[in-house]
């Protein structure tokens, strides 16, 4: 059975494959753990940034907020709209 890509703390990265976590692999099983519940996922997603954000700060880095939120969120599916719910 294969391992599943967790985080390595305080580093955040993969206890796998060592790539900064979530790497590649985490991002195609996170979605398939959280089945049918996007908004979980973003939350939990949301949460591991915080604490990667704190664990780097306590290390003595300094995290820039629009990489960390790329790294944590930004590979996720936009939501979207239902046809004609578009506003110009």
């Amino acid at each position: 059975m294969p391992r599943p890509h967790l985080p390595m703390r305080p580093a955040w990265l993969c206890r796998v494959c060592a790539a900064q976590w979530p790497c590649p692999a985490a991002q195609l099983d996170l979605p398939t753990e959280f089945h049918g519940h996007t908004l979980a996922l973003a939350f939990y997603l949301a949460a591991m940034m915080h604490d990667a954000m704190d664990d780097m700060y306590r290390l003595g880095g300094r995290p820039a907020r629009t990489t960390m939120h790329a790294r944590f969120l930004g590979w996720l599916s936009p939501t979207r709209r239902p046809r004609g719910t578009d506003r110009h």
